[in-house]
């Protein structure tokens, strides 16, 4: 059988959609990215809010996967998982993290750096009650990050917690809810033509006002 094998090192793209200065970003990088992510679900991008969020562990050893971010409002970037999991633990050692959205659609990419602490137990509630059942279920079911034999262990979960929760409500399991990164440094990339890409850098001041720089791509 013979193998496709693709020069990696001859892909390329030269991006001419748009620019980006200092004065279309403002003096507010959380009024502006939400401007652009208005703009990327306006352009039907799917899974518009995924994101990478990269954690460190205990040997400074970094570690990166897909989130989705379900809340956004003056104070950062909120998402929600399982406390256990690799990289709630993580973060219990290491209260930091990183951020990236990539919008190939649009040519863009946002890049946010800051601490990482757990939401309030009401904003836990209001927004796990507000997920599918499925989805509710699934957070009793899943041992997250855990090793397990195989995929029954989390099929027999569902269904012993299915009937437990059945006719009842299902309440949220206290090893789940969200955190809230504020951001320290947040940086708005815009794809240029030649490879001489727009970057905006804004950055938190000892006086917690957001200082605005332009980076060399």
């Amino acid at each position: 059988m013979s193998v496709h094998k693709v020069n990696i090192a001859e892909i390329r793209k030269d991006y001419q959609l748009a620019e980006l200065d200092e004065t279309i970003c403002g003096d507010d990088p959380l009024s502006f990215f939400g401007k652009w992510l208005a703009e990327a679900e306006s352009a039907q991008i799917s899974e518009v809010n995924a994101m990478t969020l990269a954690t460190v562990d205990a040997a400074s050893k970094p570690h990166a996967r897909i989130v989705l971010l379900k809340g956004l409002d003056e104070k950062g970037f909120v998402f929600f998982t399982n406390y256990n999991s690799a990289k709630g633990q993580e973060l219990v050692l290491q209260p930091c993290g990183a951020l990236v959205f990539f919008w190939k659609e649009l040519e863009r990419q946002v890049r946010i750096e800051g601490r990482i602490s757990k939401v309030s137990a009401a904003e836990n509630d209001q927004y796990f009650n507000s997920r599918p059942e499925g989805s509710r279920l699934g957070a009793w079911a899943s041992p997250q990050s855990q090793v397990i034999s195989d995929r029954t262990i989390l099929e027999e979960n569902y269904k012993v917690f299915e009937e437990k929760f059945s006719g009842t409500g299902i309440p949220r399991p206290e090893h789940w809810g969200g955190y809230r990164l504020v951001p320290d440094n947040i940086e708005f990339w815009q794809g240029r033509s030649n490879r001489m890409h727009d970057r905006i850098l804004f950055s938190k001041s000892h006086h917690n006002h957001w200082e605005k720089k332009r980076l060399a791509p």
